[in-house]
């Protein structure tokens, strides 16, 4: 993971940063640090759950990975591996012009994470993550 140069004080100046590129970044501490891609299995497992759930939902309310959800503690974003909205969220989404869940809108109604090989990603996938969902 890279870090970018730039300091952002809170979620909403995260929202409003664009350097251009189509990388994601977490804020962490005023940081951006920016999320790997993710493994071929975890997109094709991430992408078989999408279609399964977007069968019973709808497709327009199924994110994969590029959503972002503002969470407590630090990091203070995540992007899931897969996302299920609630019907308002659609609206929301459009009304923020950003793909992002933030702390005051309601909950997703499902957060998945696709967990990653190798020890540290178990750890933060199972843990980390799961603590701050």
């Amino acid at each position: 993971m890279t870090q970018a140069e730039t300091k952002l004080a809170t979620f909403a100046d995260y929202l409003a940063f664009d350097n251009g590129l189509d990388s994601r970044y977490e804020l962490t501490y005023g940081d951006l640090i920016e999320v790997p891609p993710e493994s071929d299995q975890n997109v094709l497992i991430s992408r078989a759950l999408d279609r399964a759930l977007s069968e019973l939902v709808g497709f327009r309310r199924v994110r994969t990975h590029q959503l972002a959800i503002e969470l407590m503690g630090q990091p203070k974003n995540r992007f899931p591996d897969l996302t299920v909205l609630r019907p308002e969220h659609l609206e929301q989404l459009q009304s923020l012009g950003k793909s992002a869940i933030t702390l005051d809108m309601a909950p997703p109604l499902l957060v998945v994470e696709v967990v990653s090989p190798g020890v540290d990603n178990r750890r933060r996938d199972y843990l980390d993550k799961r603590n701050q969902y």
